[in-house]
């Protein structure tokens, strides 16, 4: 590649880091080079100097400078045991996307210290043109369920814009320590990242905080075990990172063996439960290009469904698709 270049932030790369940007257009860049290229301000956005962890938002311009062979490596091969891994996970798919039922402990995008992860494996089912399909949204590396992936950028761009409109319905299911009271209801908050030392987590801050975003999500108790547990359909009505999780737990309901938000060592455990976020991502609808609406549902991860048996929960009877919690949440 010669010559610089100005590139446009697409709209389904909303909220990416630059590194996983660069990642993602431009594998065959080290990550050691692109750090000296960002310290030395030859990588600029919006002609502003900018960090690895810069969060991009669509419609901002990207410098990328001029890279020579020897900033490069290889780029990884296709890997046919990811290529059938992923198909694998397909629940439905067409001309313009798949929708995956990601496993629970599977990361959707790379960090510190992960290596194998979703948008790593797409590159093994490139489209006709060559190209990996793009992520149109994400979920916790712990949460499992619908994941949309487009199989090309103009698809991206499309469903991207379905999901940043809210034309999407996203529906989850939780089990969570007691039973929420009320019911049913809507949880409504501002989040901001605050760093740990674990990593950033999201904290319920006061409006006018420095990075406050506002969140919202209705709930819905669908069935309880006694007064240790409860199952409860989540409906997110905006996107925030760990938003549901925060919220049963900024509700007193925190969800069963989560690892941020949920004091573990004041929780006992009850015998025959799964081990494991107990977040699944179960339902999704949403238009097609065709103007058709598709409504998908992702079968429970092993780990929750031991615990909707050793609870005595019936997934058959109580579906969401029959107990929308939009109708009266």
């Amino acid at each position: 590649m010669s010559g610089v270049q100005q590139r446009r932030v697409e709209a389904d790369e909303q909220g990416m880091r630059l590194d996983r940007w660069f990642q993602r257009n431009f594998p065959q860049l080290g990550f050691g080079r692109l750090q000296k290229l960002i310290r030395n301000g030859e990588v600029r956005v919006d002609k502003g100097r900018v960090k690895t962890s810069t969060r991009l938002e669509p419609g901002q311009m990207v410098r990328i400078p001029p890279i020579d062979d020897e900033d490069t490596y290889r780029a990884p091969r296709i890997v046919d045991e990811d290529a059938q891994f992923l198909r694998d996970l397909i629940i439905y798919e067409d001309d313009e996307i798949y929708v995956f039922n990601k496993p629970h402990g599977l990361a959707v995008q790379g960090g510190s210290g992960t290596t194998r992860h979703i948008d790593g494996m797409l590159r093994s089912l490139p489209n006709k043109l060559g190209e990996p399909p793009r992520l149109v949204h994400r979920l916790d590396r712990d949460t499992s369920g619908c994941l949309i992936v487009a199989k090309t950028r103009q698809a991206a761009s499309h469903f991207g814009s379905v999901f940043r409109s809210r034309s999407a319905r996203k529906i989850y299911w939780a089990l969570v320590a007691g039973n929420p009271t009320p019911k049913q209801g809507e949880i409504s908050c501002f989040l901001a990242r605050q760093k740990t030392e674990d990593g950033e987590q999201m904290r319920v801050v006061a409006n006018g905080t420095p990075g406050a975003q506002h969140s919202m999500s209705y709930y819905s108790t669908t069935d309880t075990a006694s007064r240790r547990f409860a199952w409860v359909t989540l409906k997110p009505v905006t996107g925030r990172t760990h938003q549901l999780r925060v919220h049963m737990a900024q509700l007193g309901n925190p969800i069963l063996d989560d690892p941020r938000y949920f004091n573990i060592e004041n929780y006992e455990r009850s015998d025959g439960l799964g081990e494991g976020l107990h977040l699944h991502a179960r339902r999704l609808a949403f238009p097609l290009r065709s103007g058709k609406r598709l409504d998908i549902s992702a079968p429970l991860p092993p780990h929750m469904r031991q615990s909707f048996e050793a609870l005595g929960f019936d997934a058959d009877r109580f579906d969401v698709q029959k107990n929308d919690p939009e109708d009266g949440a």
